[in-house]
């Protein structure tokens, strides 16, 4: 399940609908209006593996992964949220669910990082792997 921030405007929700890209809104279809940052990690833990897109920046921590779930921080501009969900989910590393569980995830323009459950270090991936 795809779970978006309340903070990404709905014209990108829109456009990712149309692409079938599915997808459930914090304060729209889940949970509520003005959801404090601590109260998102235990709404995706009640539900089944989700990846949750954000362009919250203050998501991206190493203590935040989860085997339960996916964290998703778009360094982007707003009216391009949607083509870089989309890229995210044809990324050859991030293509399924499984790949994705248990990272937290920042993208931007110029590169992917991640910070895994197993490893250490923050790791960096191009675009390039795109499929």
């Amino acid at each position: 399940m795809n779970i978006l921030d309340e903070n990404l405007p709905g014209n990108q929700v829109a456009l990712l609908e149309s692409w079938r890209i599915h997808a459930r809104q914090i304060s729209v279809n889940i949970g509520r209006r003005g959801m404090s940052d601590e109260d998102v990690i235990p709404l995706l833990l009640q539900n089944h593996l989700p990846t949750f897109f954000t362009r919250d920046k203050g998501f991206y921590k190493r203590e935040l992964c989860h085997s339960g779930y996916c964290l998703v921080i778009l360094a982007v501009e707003k009216d391009e949220a949607a083509s870089f969900i989309r890229r995210l989910l044809r990324h050859s590393a991030f293509r399924t669910r499984s790949r994705r569980m248990g990272k937290v995830i920042r993208v931007s323009r110029a590169k992917v990082s991640v910070w895994a459950l197993s490893k250490q270090n923050e790791i960096d991936t191009g675009w390039f792997q795109v499929a």
